[in-house]
């Protein structure tokens, strides 16, 4: 019975770590979940207050992609097109994506320079011209209840420019050149006006919320257009879409829940094996095969499926076509009428009556 409780005692003892390691503790504090939180990939979110997880990767459109045939594919749910709101009142439509850049391609933006053509996440086209209204980021931000994704560094808003009109538009400066400008107005470079004013433009920006849609088929994004700031500097979007619920963060175990069940199974018939056999050796003085635990039961059970397979076997070979196994100089002959004539084996009666009738058959 002692021999019996301490293989228990070190099944447990090795099952308990396996669990253990499976499931973080409860006693752990805030700081410690912190820590061991994996780095977000792009386009996720989490919350700090409630721990709820957001992936918005199944809206974030890709650009389109030729196969080998030269045929192009679109991006997800075969989109070849960014996202659309329509403006109502403000007199246009939008265009933007998700974590990411527009699929379409842009040419002569509003106040940017022709490298940063390819990071915009939303414009719009108005009096013949094309306008940021932010550069793509690939963070949403978790406020509150709220997921929020931001774009800022679009082009000039139009009150800024007008205040500034005495400068022409194409002299306005890059988002590269505004910081240089904040630098010299820190040393005290003030004698040029005309970057010391431009210094002070504002550029446009864009706010997403994001809604949940509990719908599972509604896979695509519904985005509407909220409003805008008075100064034009500010657009408000609203987009529902099922990837904005909160769902399950996967985590890469080493170790699966299967895993860990062939790990307790294996780690069992280990100290049923060695238990049983110091058992059997030392209690109950047995020897050889007699040393494992059960050994007539294993032995009854191995003997029954050999029996079984013998009996298979057996079976099988009745059921295979046989060959003719006669000596050289016999063989079986079929007649006209169906019937054969044995060659071998035949009564020797027989073949005296038979050499009988050949000699009279002669004699005559």
């Amino acid at each position: 019975m002692r021999l019996l409780g301490t293989t228990s005692l070190a099944l447990l003892a090795i099952a308990y770590p396996l669990s253990t390691s499976a499931s973080p503790s409860a006693s752990d504090d805030g700081s410690s979940k912190k820590k061991e939180e994996a780095p977000l990939k792009p386009c996720t979110a989490r919350s700090s207050s409630t721990g709820s997880f957001f992936d918005l990767n199944s809206i974030n459109l890709s650009p389109p992609v030729e196969d080998k045939h030269g045929k192009t594919a679109g991006g997800k749910d075969g989109k070849a097109e960014s996202w659309h709101a329509k403006g109502y009142d403000y007199g246009t439509n939008f265009t933007l994506n998700f974590c990411g850049s527009v699929l379409e391609s842009l040419e002569d933006v509003e106040d940017l320079g022709s490298s940063e053509w390819g990071n915009v996440g939303g414009f719009y086209h108005k009096d013949g011209k094309t306008f940021s209204m932010g550069q793509n980021k690939s963070e949403p931000v978790v406020r509150g209840r709220k997921l929020v994704l931001n774009y800022t560094g679009g082009s000039y808003c139009q009150s800024s420019v007008s205040a500034s009109s005495k400068f022409k538009r194409a002299a306005l400066p890059s988002p590269e050149e505004d910081s240089e400008l904040i630098a010299r107005k820190l040393v005290g470079d003030d004698d040029d006006k005309k970057t010391n004013k431009s210094s002070q433009l504002r550029r446009k920006s864009t706010v997403i919320s994001l809604l949940c849609e509990r719908d599972p088929a509604a896979s695509k994004a519904a985005v509407s257009f909220v409003g805008w700031s008075e100064d034009e500097c500010t657009y408000f979007f609203e987009a529902r879409a099922y990837a904005a619920c909160p769902s399950a963060e996967v985590h890469k175990e080493s170790l699966g829940p299967s895993g860990v069940f062939s790990v307790i199974v294996f780690v069992a018939i280990l100290v049923y094996l060695i238990g049983g056999i110091f058992y059997s050796r030392i209690v109950l003085k047995k020897r050889g095969w007699y040393q494992l635990p059960n050994y007539t039961l294993w032995a009854g059970i191995f003997g029954f499926c050999h029996d079984i397979s013998l009996r298979l076997m057996s079976v099988c070979l009745r059921c295979l076509p046989m060959r003719s196994s006669g000596r050289k100089g016999y063989s079986r002959l079929g007649g006209m009428n169906g019937s054969s004539v044995r060659g071998r084996g035949r009564d020797p009666d027989d073949e005296n009556r038979l050499i009988d009738q050949l000699d009279e058959e002669w004699d005559d």
